[in-house]
């Protein structure tokens, strides 16, 4: 319900909203699409947004590529997520998926996926409580699934895991969920 008393904001001209953009772009990055739709709900009138946006850009405070790259590196060596993970934020940040893809194909090119696999596994599923070893099948379908969710392979994230086992050959039966039926669209990075 709105409040009382309170007033509709004004809309900034040219000048006010590429200030307003420069001041969010220098509180976080943004691609040109996030950037966009927030200056239009603050625009006086639609055609400043354009105009705004493509000045950023010759001033060299916005670029799709350098952001895009900017997040790839950044999930990579901060929370070590896979490409497929990264991507999915990419596009869900609406960069073009040619900028995006080119982007995490630049960002892992030499990232051994494998390893990468085994020190987050190290860092969030057994350090999350879990102990040293996957002891039943409930809890490899549940490593698996926070697997495909940060955006890694089917095949490298059932073979760290199935390392894991308790007693080797543990999980050689093991049939994983569908990545559909974990809430995941199957990788395609």
């Amino acid at each position: 319900m709105p409040e009382r008393n309170q007033r509709p904001r004004p809309r900034l001209d040219e000048n006010a909203l590429f200030d307003y953009a420069v001041q969010a772009l220098a509180a976080r990055a943004h691609s040109s699409a996030e950037l966009r739709r927030k200056l239009r709900a603050k625009a006086a009138r639609a055609g400043d947004v354009e105009r705004v946006v493509a000045r950023l850009k010759e001033c060299g405070y916005l670029s799709d590529r350098r952001f895009a790259e900017t997040l790839a590196g950044a999930r990579l060596h901060n929370q070590g997520f896979g490409k497929a993970r990264v991507l999915r934020e990419l596009r869900g940040r609406r960069v073009a998926p040619s900028v995006a893809e080119k982007a995490v194909r630049d960002t892992y090119a030499e990232v051994d996926e494998t390893a990468l696999i085994e020190q987050y596994v190290e860092r969030r599923i057994l350090r999350a409580g879990r102990g040293e070893r996957l002891r039943d099948e409930k809890e490899l379908a549940s490593a698996y699934r926070k697997l495909l969710r940060a955006g890694f392979s089917h095949g490298n994230a059932l073979g760290v895991l199935k390392r894991l086992a308790a007693t080797p050959g543990q999980f050689d039966e093991f049939d994983p969920p569908e990545p559909e039926a974990a809430g995941e669209e199957a990788p395609g990075v």
